[in-house]
């Protein structure tokens, strides 16, 4: 085989090694968009939990960078703490190493088998669920077809004295050319931006026999570090806490690696411990079938051993980081949804995570309005400062609405299921009808400067007014818990409680316009009060609206 072809050989089974990893990986997030969902927002400051997320979440992307990347978007956006953070990436390292276990199984001469059991329910399914895993299944088959084309244009090299003899520094067995495999497995992993591909690689040169097996644990040592640089380019231009998460990924693997260097050939002892299988067995074919596991259990030992010598620590890593990355800046820095950068880049099921995650805080601003809102109504003297909060809040949902819906909208330009288009729909559709709701409090808020101390709200007409004022408050909190567990959402209660409050209000305000009929209360708080009721019941509309898409939104994947 000749230069020429041996190059497009490699490149080719690359390219179909990316493909196959790619096809695999959108198969799998379409079919587990609402786990991956759910996994991240069950996130909570427990360090182990933290790092079960990230383990999750990577094994079923199949990429560590990617949920790096994630972490990093959530730090910048005030969704996640830095040390939630350093246990997703914890676990996302080890989540990484389901990769190396999927290649080494080497089902090569199985791979057109995939690929054919693959294709008929990716093309031929009429349900999205198994077209999804017909085509993660197709994927899966290139991954192989792609590993075996690479070991192929590898093959050749063994018997060229030039090219070995270029490499043969590195397959020395001192600390030199440890450090100097690492140092390239670092490189090379930086420029093709994924250690899985890198992975694949490793593999392919240690079965074809080009490189040592100490060699090729070396190369895997350092692809952990050259794996960091993604998440500390997703840091660029974002806020101190996710460049801090960005530099611990790569603080944690630099300074494991070098631990790990120092006793390399007792590790290499340990590895084999654990695999008994020789790895300097060859086959008939020429290979070496059996080094595979061996460095499928180096990258798993590796990563796991290191977390659990860093996980007591998370707090004293978290505190070195944040010495070594200063926060110079003099105003504080605020959450924001956008600065994430371009969601394309994200997987859908995180984006949709953190919108979700949005929506929850732009409903607590809503609920401040309203208290706020019921205050300034109760008291006896005019507080201007209270209504001036209440038209800061509603101009603060007014930008969150318009986050939202801009960054939804550009998620909905990325691959997903049907299932996930709908549900991004009804978190759009939540967003308008909170910002409607907020903008009816406001009104109300604002017709309180309309009553003066000769046109008081006073008698039953108030007594009635601040009772369906409660009301409709309640049935709005019903309607937002919801958003927080769908299992509390009864539609049934909600709709009855809606008609029960559109009739309260058609009656409420007969029976004021009858007071004023019979002179109790001047004619001009006639038309104020039934602006008042209608505010009110605007609010239960746009909140029942709400409650449909917030269903919605929870409704299972068929």
């Amino acid at each position: 085989m000749d230069a020429f072809t041996i190059i497009y050989t490699l490149l080719g089974g690359l390219g179909i090694f990316f493909f196959g990893m790619k096809f695999m990986s959108d198969g799998l997030q379409a079919v587990a968009g609402d786990v991956i969902r759910k996994i991240i927002n069950s996130l909570n400051t427990n360090r182990f939990m933290a790092v079960g997320v990230g383990l999750l979440v990577t094994c079923i992307i199949q990429s560590s960078s990617v949920t790096t990347v994630m972490t990093v978007g959530f730090v910048n956006a005030g969704l996640m703490s830095l040390t939630q953070a350093i246990g997703v990436i914890f676990g996302a390292n080890i989540g990484t190493t389901i990769t190396g276990w999927i290649i080494s199984l080497k089902l090569n001469n199985h791979a057109l088998l995939l690929v054919g059991l693959g294709f008929i329910p990716g093309l031929f399914s009429k349900t999205e669920k198994w077209q999804h895993l017909g085509r993660a299944l197709v994927g899966l088959g290139f991954v192989f077809i792609g590993l075996h084309f690479m070991s192929d244009a590898f093959l050749p090299l063994r018997q060229n004295p030039g090219f070995m003899e270029s490499i043969s520094y590195f397959a020395g067995e001192t600390f030199g050319s440890y450090f100097a495999s690492i140092l390239m497995g670092c490189l090379l992993t930086m420029i093709v931006q994924s250690s899985a591909a890198m992975l694949g690689i490793t593999m392919a040169l240690a079965t074809s026999g080009v490189i040592p097996y100490h060699t090729a644990i070396a190369l895997v040592l350092g692809e952990n570090i050259g794996s960091t640089i993604s998440a500390v380019l997703a840091s660029i231009g974002t806020n101190v806490n996710a460049k801090r998460a960005a530099r611990v990924h790569a603080l944690f693997n630099v300074i494991s690696v070098m631990l790990v260097m120092l006793i390399l050939p007792s590790f290499i002892k340990l590895i084999d411990f654990f695999i008994p299988l020789n790895p300097a067995q060859m086959a008939e074919d020429g290979t070496f079938p059996n080094v595979s596991h061996h460095l499928a259990m180096a990258h798993t030992l590796f990563n796991v051993a290191a977390t659990l010598l860093f996980l007591p620590f998370i707090n004293q890593l978290a505190a070195m980081v944040t010495k070594l990355t200063p926060d110079k800046g003099t105003e504080k820095e605020v959450p924001h949804l956008l600065v994430l950068g371009d969601p394309s880049n994200m997987l859908p099921a995180a984006s949709m995570a953190q919108a979700e995650s949005e929506l929850r805080k732009m409903k607590e601003i809503v609920e401040r309005m309203y208290k706020l809102n019921r205050e300034f109504w109760l008291a006896d003297d005019y507080e201007s400062k209270k209504l001036a909060k209440i038209i800061d809040y509603e101009r603060i949902t007014d930008n969150i609405h318009k986050e939202i819906t801009v960054f939804l909208c550009y998620v909905m330009e990325k691959p997903m299921s049907h299932h996930q288009s709908e549900q991004i729909q009804s978190m759009i559709k939540i967003a308008d009808e909170l910002e409607s709701v907020a903008d009816y409090i406001e009104r109300l808020a604002n017709y309180r400067d309309r009553f003066k101390k000769a046109e008081t709200l006073i008698g039953d007409s108030r007594t009635e007014f601040f009772q369906f004022f409660d009301e409709v408050w309640n049935f709005f909190e019903l309607v937002g818990k919801g958003l927080e567990d769908s299992d509390v959402l009864d539609m049934g209660r909600i709709e009855s409680k809606s008609n029960e409050l559109q009739l309260w209000a058609d009656s409420m305000r007969e029976k004021h316009l009858d007071r004023i009929s019979k002179g109790t209360y001047p004619p001009v708080t006639a038309l104020t009060y039934s602006d008042m009721v209608v505010a009110l019941r605007k609010i239960r509309a746009h909140a029942f609206l709400m409650a449909g898409a917030i269903e919605n939104f929870h409704s299972k994947h068929e």
